[in-house]
């Protein structure tokens, strides 16, 4: 005898329901830009209703910070599985930015996170998204090779932010055709040249051989 499927708690319902409408949304957001999607549209693309979108969001502005919420976490977690098959700290953080631009190819993602992201949400809660999640994982990268000695001790903060902008401007560049390979070889080369000046600071802080 057949069995019934067993039947759905509310909770699962409800994050079904929630990830329908994100995923549904953010196929809109990237086929037709954020500004010429309507509700109507995505709950249409969702197989819902707008009640059930106002039920797990505000409006359609809180609709897309969740989408750039799920893009980031993905992109993180392209960059953390890269780098975490890597032991040496300055490798890992070259190679964690190599899977982030690889992340960022993905059709839509960087217009949504670097370009629609900052001018729907502002650019305070898009640092914060980032900070959650791809700028966490390059800190921490950054962290363990200063810790290490693979790269020269400057400070942390400020060596995040300036070279996730850096990766930024290498995503957007690769967005609108520039061979990606070019900036990858040379943000390396960056990282690279702070572990060259690491390992002269510690050289001269060495005594002198009598």
């Amino acid at each position: 005898m057949q069995q019934d499927p067993p039947r759905r708690s509310n909770r699962e319902r409800s994050q079904s329901t929630r990830e329908k409408l994100i995923a549904a949304a953010r196929r809109l957001f990237i086929d037709k830009t954020y500004a010429e999607t309507g509700t109507p549209e995505i709950v249409a693309a969702a197989g819902l209703t707008r009640g059930a979108l106002y039920h797990h969001f505000a409006d359609k502005q809180a609709l897309f910070q969740a989408v750039a919420e799920r893009e980031a976490q993905a992109v993180a977690a392209e960059i953390e599985r890269r780098a975490d098959t890597l032991h040496d700290p300055l490798e890992a953080l070259i190679e964690g930015g190599n899977a982030f631009l690889a992340a960022m190819a993905a059709p839509g993602r960087t217009r949504l996170l670097l370009l629609d992201g900052p001018a729907v949400l502002g650019r305070a809660a898009m640092d914060e998204i980032d900070n959650r999640h791809g700028n966490r994982t390059l800190r921490e990268g950054l962290a363990a090779a200063i810790e290490t000695g693979g790269i020269r001790p400057l400070p942390l903060e400020a060596l995040t932010v300036l070279l996730a902008a850096v990766y930024d401007r290498a995503a957007l560049a690769q967005e609108t055709g520039a061979d990606p390979q070019d900036y990858r070889r040379t943000i390396a080369g960056m990282i690279e040249s702070l572990g060259a000046a690491a390992g002269l600071s510690r050289r001269a802080t060495l005594p002198a051989r009598r």
